[in-house]
């Protein structure tokens, strides 16, 4: 049998590396970064040194991939199109991934008990990313 997973890949018009930089320094990890010019893609010269493939790999083992999407193509964000679901092992964590989550951030349920667990909280980044952030419940 193999191993298949599963990541959130981000779509963005030129702030792919700014926001994979910020989730590193929230999140810690390895970012790895090719850019249009790297891979000789560029269709567009504007577009040499954004973000053809991006993709930050956390201690934990959490992956996070983005990209900026190419000049031809449409690009619409959306509107509560994704949500991130970062689920923690520990109330210190969830404390820690939201309180650097939470710069610049729009809070749309604040940190606190939900139905499901004792700390949960909801936000969109300044990316415009939902996040959920919650503490498992074993």
């Amino acid at each position: 049998m193999t191993h298949t997973s599963l990541a959130p890949h981000l779509n963005f018009r030129g702030q792919a590396r700014e926001v994979l930089s910020f989730y590193r320094s929230v999140l810690g990890g390895d970012l790895a970064l090719v850019t249009y010019g790297d891979a000789q893609a560029a269709q567009d010269p504007a577009q040499t040194d954004e973000i053809l493939f991006g993709q930050l790999t956390s201690p934990g083992g959490l992956v996070v991939m983005a990209y900026d999407v190419q000049r031809g193509l449409a690009y619409d964000q959306g509107v509560n199109s994704l949500y991130l679901s970062l689920r923690c092992a520990t109330a210190e964590e969830v404390q820690t991934f939201w309180a650097g989550l939470r710069e610049g951030a729009e809070i749309e349920q604040d940190l606190g008990p939900s139905g499901w667990s004792p700390l949960y909280g909801k936000l969109r980044d300044r990316f415009g990313v939902v996040w959920v952030i919650d503490l498992i419940v074993p």
